[in-house]
C-alpha cells in the first residue's frame, strides 16, 4: 500500500526525513510513531504529493508518487495537520464542497455520502453548525469525516485523536478498527504510544528523521524470558527460590516478583508446592515503550504516553 526507498528530504542543511525505507502492507493498521520533530507529518506529506522529496521514491496504492497523484489520491482518505474548513458554512457544507471539489465523486450521492461520513465521525446532530462554533476536538471529527467521504482503501491520518476527550478518543479508535474490519488499510501517525499499542498491529518509529524501528507489535512486545509472580508470601518465595539453580529473582516490588526462570508452569508448580500462595503469575513482556527506547537511545526527544516532546527548531 505505501512502499518508500531512501525517502530524504532536505531544508537547508537540515535532514528533516533521512533515508527511509516504509512499508506498509494491505490489510496493516499501520503505526508510524516518533517525537514532535522526528520528521513524522514532513514523511506524511510526502507521501500524499504535497511535499515534494529530496531524494528516494515513493509507491503508494502501487502507483509512483506524486507522478501519478491524480490516479491515487481519489482512493486515499487523509487527515493532514489538522482539519481545514471555512468557519462560517456549517460542516455539512464544507464537506459536500470538499466532496464536489474532488473527482469522482457522484453528484446524486452526495447527501448521503455527507451525512454518512458525520454519522461515523458523531456529528450528525451538529452537522448545519457553523464550524467556527466547533470545539477543536469537533474540528478533528470533521476532518477525519472528510477522510471518509469516498469509501478510502487507504487512510492516511497524522495525529486523528488531537483535541478528542477520552471517550471520544475512544470512538474514533471503534471507528478504525470497524473500517480496518471492513478492508481498509490505515495509516496512523502519532506521537502518543498508547494509541498506538492499543490500535495497531505494524509499528515504524522515526527518530530525528531516521526510521530506526519497522516491525509487528507483537514482535516488539515479545517476552522477555522472564515471570512476574505476584504472592502476598514475597519472603517465602525469595527465600525458597535462593536455592533453586534455575531461578533467579531479578526484581521485588512488595507482592511483585519478576523471576528468570525457563518454564513458568514449572516455577508456579515450585512455589505452589511449598505452600507460596501465587495470586498471578504471567510472562514478562517487553512494552512498546521498552522497544522505542532501545531504538532511540539516549538523547533522543522520546514518544510518550501523554504529551508530544519538543525540540525546537526540528521539521515536523
Amino acid at each position: 500500500m505505501i512502499r518508500t526507498t531512501g525517502l530524504t528530504k532536505r531544508y537547508g542543511s537540515l535532514r528533516a526525513v533521512d533515508s527511509v525505507d516504509l512499508d506498509v502492507r494491505a490489510g496493516d493498521i499501520y503505526g508510524f510513531l516518533g517525537a514532535n520533530g522526528s520528521g513524522k507529518t514532513t514523511t506524511v506529506r510526502m507521501l500524499l504529493g504535497l511535499v515534494l522529496a529530496t531524494s528516494g521514491t515513493i509507491e503508494v496504492l502501487g502507483e509512483p508518487m506524486p507522478r501519478s497523484r491524480h490516479s491515487v489520491l481519489p482512493r486515499v482518505g487523509a487527515l493532514i495537520e489538522g482539519p481545514a474548513a471555512y468557519r462560517n458554512l456549517s460542516g455539512r457544507t464544507n464537506l459536500a464542497m470538499l466532496d464536489a471539489a474532488g473527482p469522482g465523486g457522484s453528484r446524486r450521492t452526495r447527501r448521503t455520502r455527507v451525512s454518512d461520513a458525520l454519522e461515523q465521525v458523531g456529528l450528525a446532530g451538529v452537522g448545519r453548525r457553523p464550524v467556527k462554533n466547533y470545539s477543536l476536538g469537533m474540528r478533528q471529527r470533521l476532518g477525519l469525516a472528510a477522510a471518509l467521504l469516498r469509501t478510502p482503501e487507504l487512510l492516511v491520518l497524522d495525529e486523528p485523536t488531537n483535541g478528542l476527550d477520552p471517550q471520544g478518543i475512544r470512538e474514533i479508535r471503534e471507528l478504525l478498527l470497524g473500517l480496518h474490519a471492513q478492508g481498509t488499510t490505515v495509516f496512523l501517525s502519532s506521537h502518543l504510544l498508547a494509541e498506538v499499542e492499543q490500535l495497531c498491529d505494524r509499528v515504524g518509529v522515526l527518530d530525528r528523521g531516521r526510521l530506526v524501528v519497522q516491525d509487528q507489535l507483537s514482535a516488539l512486545t515479545r517476552p522477555t524470558g522472564r515471570v512476574v509472580v505476584h504472592t502476598p508470601d514475597p519472603s517465602h518465595a525469595v527465600a525458597l527460590l535462593s536455592g533453586v539453580t534455575e531461578a533467579e529473582v531479578v526484581d521485588r516490588d512488595g507482592q511483585r516478583l519478576v523471576v528468570a526462570h525457563p518454564d513458568p508452569a514449572r516455577l508456579n508448580a515450585l512455589l505452589v508446592a511449598d505452600g507460596v500462595r501465587v495470586r498471578e503469575l504471567v510472562d514478562q513482556r517487553r512494552s512498546l515503550e521498552d522497544a522505542v527506547l532501545a531504538a532511540t537511545g539516549p538523547g533522543s526527544d522520546h514518544v510518550g504516553a501523554e504529551a508530544p516532546s519538543l525540540r525546537a527548531g526540528a521539521a515536523a
